[in-house]
C-alpha cells in the first residue's frame, strides 16, 4: 500500500481505495494502481519501504503490460547482498481483474506455514519425545504396582501359612521342656531351649509382617479407646525388664505419680513401644542402658526412650523410618532384622496423629520422643 501511494505520489493520480491488494497465493501479491507504472521507480519504492519495515525477504516484481496482455518481469532483488545474482526470472501470474498493476513475489518464502516448518517440526518431535517418556513412566509404575502388589500378596500368604507351623513348634518345645527326661538330660535340654527361643523370634517376626500387612492395607482402621497412660506403661515396662536384664542391661523408668488419659489403640501402643526398647537393646556396644521416661505439658504427654547405644550417623537419620531400611555396616551384620521396626512406630504415630521426634548421635546414643494429645 505505502509503495502503491509513494508512486501515485510522484505521478500525481489516486490509487483505487477498494481492492487495492489482492493476495493470490501465500509468497504472491499483485496491487491494482490503476496507472501506468515506472519500473525504475517501483522498484525504489519496494526496496524502500521493505526495508524499511525490516522485510529482508529476497523478492522479485513485474509489470502488466496492456497492450501485449502479459506479465512483463521487473528484477530480482536480493536485500542482503544486491550484488550478488539472483536466480533466473520466474513466471509472475497474470491476474484478471486488474487493468494496471504490478506483481511482487517472496521466492524464498514458498508458504507461510512452510517458512515456519523448522520449529514446528521441533516443538512436535518435542511433544513426541514427552508423550513417549510420560508413557513409558506410566507403563513402568503401574508394571511396578502390580509387581508389588504381587510381593505383597506372597508375603501375606506366606506369613499366614508360617503361623500353623510355628504354633506347632511351639507346643512340641513346650512339651519336650516340660518331660522330665529331657529336664534330667542337659544335652537335651539345652537343644529344647534353643528350639523354644528361636520358635519365639521367629514368630515375633512373622507378627511384625503381618502387622505392617495390617496397616498397610487401605481399611486399616485404629481401634481406639481411653487408657490410663501410666498403668499401661508399667505393664508393659515389666514385661520389657526381663528382656534387658537377660541382656544383662539396665530399664530405668520414669513415670508421673498421677494418671494420663489418653485415646489410642492399646494393642499398637503396646507394640511399638516393644519396638523402641528391642531396638534400644540390641543396638548397644556393651551393657544397655535404657531410660523411659513420661510427663505432661500443656494437654500433651512426652514419651521419651533414650538409650547410650551405638547411635544413628547423621546421614542415615532422614530414612532410618523408612520401610526395610537399615544403616549400613558393610559385610558385618551382627544386629538381626528386616528394618520393619522403625518404619511400624512411624506409621502408627501418623495414624494416631502423634508427633515422633529423633535425636541420635554416632556411637553415644538415640533420644526419641512421642507427642501425645490427653484428655
Amino acid at each position: 500500500r505505502k509503495v502503491a501511494e509513494g508512486v501515485a505520489s510522484v505521478d500525481s493520480f489516486q490509487v483505487p481505495t477498494l481492492d487495492l491488494i489482492k493476495q493470490i497465493s501465500s509468497n504472491y501479491y499483485v496491487v491494482n494502481i490503476n496507472n501506468t507504472i515506472d519500473a525504475g521507480l517501483l522498484e525504489y519504492y519496494l526496496r524502500k519501504e521493505l526495508e524499511s519495515s525490516g522485510l529482508t525477504q529476497d523478492f522479485e516484481y513485474g509489470i502488466f503490460d496492456c497492450s501485449s496482455k502479459e506479465m512483463v518481469y521487473g528484477n530480482y532483488c536480493n536485500i542482503a547482498d544486491p550484488s550478488e545474482a539472483g536466480p533466473l526470472p520466474s513466471e509472475l501470474p497474470i491476474y484478471d481483474e486488474f487493468t494496471y498493476y504490478f506483481g511482487i513475489k517472496f521466492p524464498k518464502k514458498t508458504s507461510f506455514l512452510l517458512g515456519r516448518m523448522p520449529l514446528t517440526i521441533v516443538l512436535t518431535l518435542t511433544l513426541l519425545l514427552t508423550i513417549l517418556f510420560f508413557g513409558y513412566s506410566m507403563y513402568i509404575i503401574l508394571r511396578q504396582k502390580r509387581l508389588t502388589d504381587m510381593q505383597k500378596d506372597f508375603i501375606n500368604n506366606m506369613t499366614h501359612e508360617f503361623k500353623t507351623p510355628i504354633s506347632t513348634i511351639n507346643i512340641s518345645a513346650d512339651v519336650f521342656l516340660s518331660n522330665e527326661a529331657i529336664q534330667s538330660d542337659s544335652r537335651l535340654s539345652k537343644y529344647a531351649h534353643i528350639i523354644k527361643e528361636q520358635n519365639t523370634r521367629l514368630n515375633h517376626q512373622v507378627e511384625k509382617v503381618l502387622q505392617l500387612a495390617q496397616l498397610e492395607k487401605e481399611n486399616f482402621k485404629l481401634k481406639t479407646e481411653a487408657f490410663d497412660l501410666v498403668e499401661k506403661l508399667e505393664h508393659i515396662l515389666k514385661s520389657s525388664e526381663i528382656k534387658v536384664q537377660q541382656a544383662k542391661g539396665v530399664l530405668e523408668k520414669i513415670l508421673p505419680s498421677q494418671s494420663i488419659t489418653i485415646h489410642a489403640d492399646p494393642l499398637h501402643f503396646t507394640n511399638i513401644l516393644h519396638n523402641l526398647i528391642d531396638n534400644a537393646t540390641k543396638y548397644c556396644k556393651g551393657t544397655p542402658r535404657i531410660q523411659v521416661g513420661l510427663s505432661q505439658s500443656n494437654k500433651i504427654a512426652t514419651l521419651e526412650i533414650t538409650d547410650q547405644g551405638i547411635g544413628i550417623p547423621k546421614e542415615h537419620q532422614q530414612r532410618i523410618f523408612d520401610k526395610f531400611y537399615r544403616v549400613p555396616t558393610g559385610n558385618v551384620h551382627n544386629v538381626k532384622g528386616f528394618g520393619l521396626g522403625l518404619f511400624y512406630v512411624k506409621n502408627i504415630c501418623d495414624a494416631h496423629g502423634w508427633k515422633l521426634q529423633l535425636d541420635s548421635k554416632d556411637n553415644e546414643g538415640t533420644h526419641i520422643r512421642i507427642l501425645i494429645p490427653t484428655i
